[in-house]
């Protein structure tokens, strides 16, 4: 069942269409910053619960990003593997047009699990503007994906944490969990900035060398046979190995509920990068955190993505998408570990203090000026 505080959430909205069968919802949870900004997720087990969380999550992320958006998600009950391509477009569609009501002035959305830029062409369309979400091909003024947003942000994340201990990035080693887009990314930059990447991994499994990986070699034998695991020059291990991995910084990429009670206990590394959502829980970062390990939240470290969505949502370039991120990642990561560090608390913490008091601070601006 759905909780509500004062924060939110504002709307929740359940739609269904007999015609295509589709059935969907969207949870508004806070808008004081601005339109509620979230993902669509297709899959059959979504629910409003799922959903409801991760707008929260949106709703701090936003904030801690400093951006004009609140937050929201949606969710659409279906299995696209059972779907063709033309029902799916249809379902799409028609829950485009049943979310006219809040969409775009209260609620803009984005691509999420099973939905992408061909799925936001048909929401946009369906809904009659451009600015009804974000994610878009780049014919219709989007910033593709594959420009790398995250895991550029989840590279500026990891340099701010290693400058906030003290270290040189050139003395340290990495290992990436999730060779796909945001990993790939973050290897690249660290690696171009004197770090030594000794693991990554993928479906198939990690390689690893203690001795380095060749960067540019991994990204072409990935590209050409799929797996990291062909790579030649390294060990490969079991998938779970990688967060036992023996390195200074470890970095999560792809899968959540990666980091568990199970696991725990084997992490080697100073620092813990969180770029993908939910990787681990708020106990275990307590535990890393009691370990004297350095724990970035996820919704500090990956908001390259949602930054990315305000700048086509403003109808931006590239090249001011990467100034954005790397200026609001380095400013707002830099500014959740010095106040965990001043209050002696968690990281994540931190961040959802930061983030409230500056959704706080708005909600008040507006209460004076609408007594005026």
């Amino acid at each position: 069942m759905v909780s509500h505080d004062e924060l939110g959430p504002e709307k929740i909205l359940e739609v269904f269409d007999s015609k295509t069968g589709m059935h969907g919802f969207v949870v508004i949870d806070n808008t004081t910053l601005g339109p509620a900004k979230g993902g669509i997720r297709m899959t059959p087990t979504v629910s409003i619960d799922e959903v409801a969380k991760l707008a929260r999550a949106m709703s701090y992320k936003c904030s801690l990003a400093g951006l004009p958006f609140g937050g929201g998600k949606s969710g659409i009950v279906a299995n696209p593997k059972q779907m063709t391509p033309e029902q799916k477009d249809a379902v799409m569609a028609a829950f485009s047009r049943a979310l006219k009501v809040v969409c775009p002035k209260v609620y803009v959305a984005a691509p999420d699990i099973n939905t992408a830029e061909h799925e936001m062409k048909v929401f946009a369309e369906a809904n009659g503007s451009m600015k009804s979400c974000t994610g878009k091909p780049s014919e219709m003024g989007g910033l593709p994906h594959e420009l790398g947003s995250t895991g550029f942000g989840v590279y500026h994340a990891t340099l701010v944490a290693v400058k906030h201990l003290g270290l040189d990035i050139k003395n340290l080693t990495f290992a990436i969990e999730g060779f796909g887009n945001v990993g790939v990314y973050a290897a690249k930059f660290l690696t171009e900035k004197g770090a030594k990447l000794v693991a990554t991994s993928d479906s198939k499994g990690v390689i690893y060398n203690p001795e380095g990986i060749d960067f540019i070699n991994l990204a072409e034998v990935k590209k050409k046979q799929g797996t990291v695991t062909a790579y030649c020059d390294g060990k490969v291990l079991k998938g779970e190995d990688i967060v036992g991995i023996e390195a200074d910084i470890l970095i999560t990429a792809a899968v959540p509920d990666l980091i568990t009670e199970a696991n725990k206990e084997s992490i080697k590394a100073k620092i813990v990068v969180e770029g993908s959502n939910i990787p681990t829980t708020a106990e275990i970062e307590e535990y890393l955190h009691q370990k004297g390990i350095l724990v970035v939240p996820d919704f500090v470290a990956n908001a390259g993505g949602v930054i990315s969505s305000y700048v086509e949502y403003i109808g931006g370039t590239p090249e001011k998408m990467f100034k954005m991120v790397e200026d609001k990642v380095v400013k707002n990561t830099a500014k959740v570990l010095r106040t965990a560090k001043k209050q002696k608390i968690k990281p994540r913490d931190a961040a959802i203090q930061v983030a409230l008091e500056r959704i706080k601070k708005k909600a008040e601006k507006k209460a004076l000026k609408a007594k005026k």
